[in-house]
């Protein structure tokens, strides 16, 4: 098993500042020449895809993140839609997942990685797969999609000498 150590750990928070950096400009790119709602809070993967044929329908609550390759949609060639995506507070959508156009999910939701999001997810909901169900509700998280215990589980593992 390769562990980092505390040094090397360190060593990759050199970056934060740059990483946030880019993300701040790309945020200002986002909402003051596209005109997306993204709220000033939100943290996403540069990577992350927002739709540029229908950005005035992107929205995004406070303190959500959005991970690596996930795609925000509000529009569908297709059928000639053009609907308007809301993402909720402190939600997290996972990696390579797809939120489709007029979908609403709720306030403290968590769509799993690869996940294709075809309907509304209420709020507390835990949603995974293609088409994405719901496998937990009623649940509380903190900023960024984070259970309430995380901080906790690290420190316990910190203490432990998991990272040293």
């Amino acid at each position: 098993m390769i562990c980092m150590g505390q040094s090397q750990v360190r060593s990759l928070n050199k970056f934060l500042r740059i990483r946030s950096a880019l993300n701040f400009a790309k945020w200002l790119y986002y909402t003051r020449v596209w005109g997306m709602d993204i709220h000033s809070s939100v943290k996403f993967s540069l990577s992350a895809r927002f739709d540029l044929t229908y950005p005035k329908g992107v929205h995004i609550g406070a303190y959500s993140y959005i991970a690596f390759d996930a795609a925000i949609l509000a529009h569908d060639m297709t059928r000639g839609l053009y609907l308007h995506t809301y993402i909720g507070e402190c939600c997290f959508i996972g990696s390579r997942s797809i939120i489709l156009p007029g979908v609403k999910i709720g306030n403290s939701c968590i769509v799993g990685s690869g996940s294709v999001v075809t309907k509304d997810i209420p709020a507390g909901s835990v949603v995974a797969g293609n088409p994405a169900r719901i496998y937990q509700q009623g649940l509380e998280l903190t900023r960024y999609g984070r259970f309430k215990d995380a901080e906790q589980t690290k420190e316990r593992l910190i203490a432990d000498g998991a990272f040293d």
